[in-house]
C-alpha cells in the first residue's frame, strides 16, 4: 500500500566532536545512529513509544535493509535535520526514505525497510493495526 497522508518527520541533530572521526568529519557509522533516532521519534510523533509495542503488543521494528549513500561530509559543529518518510508498507514491513541534511545539503540519503517480529520470538509479526492505521 502506498503511503500517502503521514508527513515528514524531522528531527534536529548537532553534531559534536563524539560523532566525528580525527578530522571533525561525522564518522560514517552514525549517520546510521542518527537516522535511527530519527525513526524512534517518528514512531513516538505517532504515538507508539518502542517499549510499550515491545512490552503490551509484544512486537518490536528491526531493520531488514538499510542502504545508504553518502553524498556530503557532515562537519563538528553542523546542525542537521534527519528525516523519515514513509514511501509504501504492507501487513509485515515499511519502507522509509531518510534523509541527512545540513541546511538545504544532502549529506547521506538512505532506503530503509523495517518489519515487525514477535518480541519473544524473534519470528516475522503484523505490524499493529493501530500503526498500520497511521500510515494511510
Amino acid at each position: 500500500m502506498k503511503h500517502q497522508s503521514a508527513p515528514v518527520h524531522q528531527l534536529p541533530i548537532r553534531v559534536y566532536w563524539e560523532d566525528t572521526d580525527g578530522g571533525g568529519i561525522v564518522y560514517y557509522a552514525n549517520y546510521l545512529k542518527f537516522t535511527e533516532r530519527a525513526r524512534t521519534e517518528w514512531l513516538r510523533g505517532l504515538g507508539f513509544d518502542q517499549s510499550k509495542l515491545r512490552d503490551e503488543a509484544g512486537v518490536l521494528f528491526v531493520v531488514r535493509e538499510a542502504n545508504i549513500r553518502y553524498r556530503q561530509p557532515a562537519r563538528l559543529d553542523d546542525e542537521l535535520t534527519i528525516t523519515v518518510e514513509p514511501q509504501s508498507h504492507s501487513a509485515h514491513k515499511i519502507l522509509l526514505r531518510q534523509l541527512v541534511r545540513c541546511g538545504e545539503v544532502i549529506c547521506a540519503e538512505l532506503q530503509v525497510e523495517l518489519v515487525v517480529v514477535d518480541a519473544a520470538t524473534g519470528k516475522l509479526a503484523a505490524i499493529p493495526e493501530k500503526i498500520q492505521n497511521s500510515l494511510i
